[in-house]
């Protein structure tokens, strides 16, 4: 058996629109004025404070990073209901998963930023609700690139971090997964640039959902020692 553990921001679900309104609302909140689009989308991955963190620098009291994760959150439920912000899959995202959950040698999981409340939102608005076996959220992990949530969601199903291929599109996802002893996969569409996914150490990056079946099928878990 191997563990396929989903990022979803930006892997499966194209979020980028949503999350970026909501943290020019969150600048706009503090008083500052908004940083370029790439370099907010960039922090994509990590846990809501982490990523507020990054953005606002280091020398940001925690008072005031609290408010703005306070700003990102009203703004967030001010839009999650909005048609014009719902945030689709990206394509052959429900057929792959749809396909990997069809194989007797996989189980799923998902390994996100996101909030469980967020995550079961999206399971509930596409018909996913009990299709991962383990659900990795900022609530129950440390945020990325610590190795937790590979490590718990392995130990979840009953399996090794290294019988688990993580897949996601940021830096983030890679160093993740290579530090738990996972094997990584990058995809291209994402938030991160693909040389930051190489630099990270992907194994393999691919450009649609067609590529990541055969990778899936090609891995092949070691015996335990």
């Amino acid at each position: 058996m191997k563990l396929v553990l989903f990022d979803v921001d930006g892997t499966l679900l194209d979020s980028q629109h949503l999350i970026h309104a909501c943290l020019v609302e969150t600048f706009k909140g503090m008083g500052r004025p908004p940083l370029p689009r790439a370099e907010m989308l960039s922090i994509v991955g990590l846990s809501l404070v982490p990523a507020i963190q990054r953005l606002f620098g280091d020398d940001t009291s925690t008072g005031d990073i609290e408010k703005a994760a306070g700003f990102y959150r009203e703004a967030f439920l001010a839009r999650v209901n909005d048609p014009a912000f719902a945030p689709p899959l990206f394509p052959g995202a429900a057929e792959a998963v749809a396909e990997l959950r069809r194989r007797d040698d996989v189980i799923l999981g998902l390994a996100t930023g996101k909030s469980r409340r967020g995550v079961d939102r999206i399971l509930e608005s596409f018909g996913w609700e009990g299709l991962f076996a383990t659900i990795q959220t900022a609530d129950t992990a440390p945020s990325k690139p610590d190795p937790g949530m590979v490590v718990q969601g392995a130990g979840e199903v009953g399996l090794r971090p290294e019988d688990a291929i993580m897949i996601g599109d940021t830096s983030f996802d890679i160093l993740m997964g290579r530090s738990a002893g996972a094997r990584t996969i990058g995809v291209s569409w994402g938030n991160h640039p693909v040389s930051d996914l190489t630099e990270a150490g992907a194994d393999h990056i691919i450009d649609d959902f067609g590529q990541l079946l055969p990778l899936v099928e090609a891995f092949k878990v070691a015996e335990p020692q």
